[in-house]
């Protein structure tokens, strides 16, 4: 198991004032548009926040009820208070900050045999925390950030006229996104046996493969929703039943509840709307080619829309302006993901044996048993 560094520590203090920053914004800009009228904008927003945030309540409540199963109730019916107000992910930096302290500055290299058990368990209790933590921010960009993404730039889209908040929203939006694809990657590596450590050139190429298919998919989902809200809205739906129809056929066993792991299912059906998500810890080539090629086809088929039925819209430079970056960020994204998943996806660097472990077989469940919830959720 690789260990938490000092570095990984401030990246979590980071990572935590930003979560701060985006609450504060989202607000912000909710009021923003309510004191101009715009009461439907303001509505979406805090839907979309209030949605996220007791989505990730009910799934961190879970985990902790998974996790103290057997222990005092009365520490779980505090956790549940703390939960119903909305303020468990904050239980859960303070842990990860605690034991992130103990693992990164209160433990040195020279220790004696009977010191090592200790040292691997307070290493271990610290990626795990901000494991759990990285897995529900993923919740929440799809479920909040992304969606609120590409409100914005609809909005922008429409109306044309900018504010500074409108741009402060963006710029979380993207941050948000940014911050959550990359610390769950760095999770990933350091919770399976056998990956390679996440370097710089990896966390580029991961970052800028989603980040760019998701903005050409968002810019694409705007263009439609110009073009008709009813059409947007209902191409969403299809999207979410074909995905939700995916995750069933799939099989996941995540959640120990059947209710949980239903709505387990609902959620990665909205997170394959915007990316793609691999629950099963197998190779997907086949899946993920289809994925971004229907992607592909769909979006060039919006440009084409656009080109023989909204001719008047070609002239408006903002059309322009947005065609050139969805076709630009797709290919760029597209030539990313190829580059990402031919020199550094994890699975390069696994012996066949150490894959097959992972994935197959009785001596695989006892090895992906201690990698905690990344059994089951693994998003390429």
């Amino acid at each position: 198991m690789m260990k938490f560094t000092k570095q990984n520590f401030f990246f979590l203090v980071g990572g935590m004032i930003i979560y701060v920053v985006d609450i504060v914004v989202d607000f912000w800009v909710a009021s923003r548009y309510f004191c101009q009228g715009q009461y439907s904008w303001s509505i979406l927003i805090l839907c979309f926040r209030g949605l996220s945030s007791t989505i990730t309540q009910i799934f961190s409540y879970e985990w902790f009820k998974n996790d103290w199963e057997g222990t005092d109730t009365s520490k779980l019916k505090l956790v549940f208070l703390v939960h119903l107000f909305h303020c468990g992910i904050f239980i859960r930096y303070w842990f990860a900050l605690k034991y992130g302290c103990q693992a990164a500055f209160k433990q040195t290299s020279s220790r004696g045999p009977s010191e090592a058990d200790p040292s691997n368990f307070i290493q271990k209790q610290a990626i795990d925390a901000v494991t759990d933590i990285n897995m529900l921010r993923v919740f929440k960009t799809f479920l909040e950030t992304t969606p609120q993404l590409f409100l914005q730039i609809y909005i922008l889209m429409e109306h044309g006229k900018t504010h500074f908040y409108q741009y402060a929203a963006i710029m979380m939006s993207f941050c948000g996104i940014s911050l959550s694809m990359v610390d769950y990657q760095i999770s990933l590596r350091k919770s399976l046996p056998d990956k390679d450590e996440f370097r710089v050139l990896s966390k580029f190429m991961y970052l800028f493969y989603k980040l760019l298919t998701i903005i050409s998919w968002i810019l694409s989902i705007s263009l439609i929703t110009l073009f008709s809200v009813r059409i947007s809205v209902l191409l969403l739906i299809f999207l979410w039943i074909c995905g939700f129809t995916w995750t069933l056929k799939q099989h996941t066993t995540f959640c120990k509840s059947k209710k949980m792991e239903y709505l387990y299912r609902t959620v990665v059906g909205i997170i394959l709307i915007f990316s793609f998500f691999n629950i099963k810890g197998r190779r997907t080539k086949v899946f993920i080619s289809i994925y971004y090629a229907t992607h592909t086809v769909v979006s060039l088929g919006i440009l084409f829309v656009y080109i023989f039925w909204k001719p008047s819209i070609i002239k408006e430079i903002c059309f322009t302006i947005v065609s050139i970056l969805t076709i630009l960020s797709l290919v760029l994204g597209i030539i990313f993901l190829v580059v990402y998943y031919s020199h550094f996806h994890p699975t390069t660097y696994c012996t066949p044996q150490a894959y097959s472990d992972e994935i197959d077989g009785v001596v695989g469940q006892k090895v992906r048993v201690k990698t905690g919830r990344f059994q089951n959720f693994l998003m390429q």
